[in-house]
């Protein structure tokens, strides 16, 4: 009887984004699809990063927007998309300026964050991935939201 080898993961694999001029990334096993940002259905009274929802194949997706949720201004166009990502058993779109690429990063090229971003944020940040072009923040996307937040959506 063969014994199967456990394959040891020495990288990781992130869809890379913008939101204003910088760039974000998240693992790619945690991105169910990306589109462009569809048609929106606004909702009263709801939280200012909560654009609305989306009927997706049948399916009511709400939308964040990540721009907003971070604090950062942006400008959702035409080359904006939404990254539709599962977060605890729900899935949510979020949207985003534009989808850069995606890159297959040695998890040694990725640093913890500073302390000077451990703070609430720094709970949302997995690491710092250097690049020759730059940096890229990899994102928990798990942490972004909280039990409350995904209640409201």
């Amino acid at each position: 009887m063969q014994q199967k080898k456990m394959e040891v993961t020495t990288s990781l694999q992130i869809v890379c984004f913008k939101i204003g001029s910088e760039e974000y990334g998240i693992d790619i096993l945690q991105v169910q699809e990306i589109l462009k940002v569809p048609k929106i259905t606004k909702l009263p009274k709801s939280r200012t990063h909560i654009m609305g929802v989306i009927d997706l194949r049948g399916k009511v997706i709400p939308i964040i927007d990540l721009g907003k949720k971070f604090g950062i201004i942006a400008d959702l166009s035409n080359s904006s998309r939404t990254i539709v990502v599962d977060i605890d058993g729900k899935r949510v779109g979020l949207a985003i300026d534009s989808v850069s690429h995606v890159i297959k990063v040695d998890l040694n090229e990725i640093e913890p964050p500073p302390p000077v971003v451990k703070g609430i944020s720094g709970k949302y940040i997995v690491g710092i991935a250097k690049l020759k072009t730059g940096f890229v923040v990899i994102l928990d996307i798990n942490q972004i939201f909280s039990a409350e937040d995904l209640a409201v959506v």
